[in-house]
């Protein structure tokens, strides 16, 4: 008796019914869909989701160039000073190696050139370049004022003027310079927010620093009567631009030499730091001041 065929493979030979309407029928290609099918109708025109974005729309429009200067020009500028100058604190000998600055204008916060780190042409000796950060904020940012190394102090002195001869300064010379430079800006720092106090109602955040400039050629009134008086001059002059909470306050740094090594601070400078006579309420302060220092 012949074997019989499976049922499955007889089954697979069995022509589909013609009535089948979706899974076995050939698809037909069609000209076009009917017009009244909604799917496959055009998109109306007057349709929002399917119009092109209108010309006026502010999202869409190209961004004018005088926009992108409009608000780099309103975001707080950058000290060239104190540009990059955290790389140096991270890392001195990797910072230290990076390509040379482009030469730019003078920097009104504080009346430096861009930071020059390049040994100057026959320097007698190699520097440090690293930097220390300070205890003084730099208003307008989340970050202190950094200040500069041994390199950046040489080089500034030879912009002044200044040239080396023999024997003048050795390479730890400048190292005491750079640590007296940096003490004497923070005992000022102390003692503007000495008179900051005065108002910490009103500014309860803390002052920040702005911008500073020497001025060692130009006498305060109150230096040139002390020196009426008898008493030497000072040899150099600050003013600083502080920031009390969105008013600016200048504050004037005189500074004179103690003569002997003032062994509590280890600094031989006397510092006179009061606020300048610009307002009625710095008036108002020193006459405070000097009203307590009288009587207590």
């Amino acid at each position: 008796m012949a074997a019989s065929v499976p049922t499955v493979a007889a089954e697979g030979l069995i022509a589909p019914p013609q009535g089948c309407p979706i899974m076995h029928q050939e698809a037909k290609p069609t000209s076009s869909p009917p017009s009244e099918c909604p799917m496959h109708q055009s998109k109306a025109p007057e349709c929002p989701m399917h119009q092109s974005k209108a010309p006026e729309c502010p999202m869409h429009q190209s961004t004018a160039p005088s926009s992108i200067a409009s608000s780099s020009s309103s975001s707080p500028s950058v000290p060239a000073h104190q540009d990059r100058a955290y790389e140096f604190i991270e890392c001195p000998m990797k910072a230290a190696s990076r390509d040379k600055l482009t030469p730019t204008d003078i920097n009104p916060d504080n009346m430096m050139p861009p930071p020059n780190q390049q040994p100057s042409p026959g320097q007698p000796f190699s520097l440090s370049k690293s930097r220390q950060e300070s205890a003084i904020p730099r208003a307008g940012s989340d970050q202190n004022w950094v200040y500069p190394s041994e390199q950046m102090f040489w080089n500034a002195m030879l912009r002044k003027g200044w040239r080396w001869r023999e024997g003048d300064l050795n390479q730890k010379d400048m190292n005491d310079i750079i640590r007296i430079h940096n003490h004497n800006n923070e005992a000022a720092w102390q003692e503007v927010l000495r008179w900051e106090a005065l108002h910490k109602r009103e500014c309860p955040c803390g002052p920040s620093l702005v911008r500073f400039g020497g001025k060692a050629k130009e006498l305060t009134p109150r230096a040139r009567l002390r020196h009426w008086m008898g008493y030497e001059l000072p040899f150099d002059r600050h003013d600083w631009i502080v920031d009390r909470c969105g008013t600016e306050v200048r504050y004037v740094i005189d500074y004179y030499d103690a003569g002997s090594l003032d062994q509590r601070h280890q600094s031989n400078t006397v510092l006179d730091v009061r606020p300048a006579l610009d307002s009625l309420g710095a008036v108002w302060d020193r006459m405070r001041v000097t009203w307590w220092r009288w009587t207590h």
